[in-house]
């Protein structure tokens, strides 16, 4: 077994979304140790180029290596879905994405494989998650939709008013009258809407929740990497850096977390 068993996961986001990840894989391995680098100065990286994005994880990447983890796991679809091969390429840790896991939960959910998949604008632009989809089955049907607006209203706790209603209505409407049996929710950000999307969409649509099929997908790969903290008995623990905002994220974290975190500190990512 190698000694590498004892290091902790490192987990990026742009923000405070990938904490539905944390969550998850907390859920899935509660004695593995979190390092959670929220880029809170730079949120968020979906209107942003690919080429902005891809240098900010691989800065958001090298400080979590520099805190010696002994995997990478990109919370964030956008970053995901732009930088993955570049992280891959450069580092010489396993790195793990959100799409292909949210992909081949989509497939698992279809019965019609007509399936929809909404998310940030370079995350739709990026067409990872169709080519991820058609990758596996090149018989399904993708439908994509943008939806800048659902970020900031999770930001602002309006998870479930009527103007997350209307705006949900407007960006779910063209995905429903293609027939989707299956809503690829592709944000870190979206889990937290779950009962508004799924009343919005209706009981014949399953929501696949990439943070869920993400944490799902790690524990696999980990273990077959012979990389988990399996002796550890003690509950793992969740350190927290974020370059900017670091009282509002503690909330947030509590909130999006069901739980405490240790004491968050502040960074600077060098470039």
């Amino acid at each position: 077994m190698s000694d590498k068993t004892e290091l902790p996961i490192g987990i990026f986001d742009s923000g405070v979304g990938g904490l539905t990840v944390v969550r998850q894989i907390r859920r899935v391995l509660p004695h593995e140790d979190i390092v959670y680098l929220g880029d809170t100065a730079r949120v968020p990286y979906g209107t942003k180029s690919p080429a902005t994005v891809i240098r900010f994880a691989t800065e958001d990447t090298r400080f979590l290596v520099q805190q010696n983890v002994k995997a990478v796991v990109v919370a964030c679809n956008t970053a995901s879905a732009w930088a993955l091969p570049t992280l891959e390429c450069e580092f010489q840790i396993p790195v793990f994405g959100v799409i292909i896991p949210g992909a081949e939960a989509a497939l698992k959910h279809s019965k019609t494989r007509r399936i929809g998949v909404i998310g940030t604008s370079a995350t739709i632009r990026s067409q990872a998650y169709n080519k991820a989809i058609l990758a596996s089955d090149a018989n399904a049907l993708v439908f994509s939709q943008a939806c800048p607006l659902l970020v900031p209203l999770v930001e602002e706790g309006r998870l479930d008013d009527n103007i997350t209603r209307l705006v949900l209505e407007e960006y779910l409407t063209p995905l429903m009258l293609n027939r989707i049996d299956a809503l690829v929710l592709g944000c870190t950000h979206y889990p937290l809407l779950k009962g508004a999307l799924q009343q919005v969409a209706g009981p014949g649509v399953s929501l696949v929740d990439s943070a869920e099929s993400c944490a799902a997908y790690v524990r696999e790969k980990l273990e077959a990497l012979q990389l988990l903290a399996r002796e550890r008995q003690r509950p793992g623990t969740i350190r927290p850096f974020v370059t900017d905002e670091v009282e509002r994220f503690g909330d947030l974290a509590n909130r999006f977390l069901g739980s405490q975190t240790e004491q968050v500190w502040r960074v600077d990512l060098p470039t």
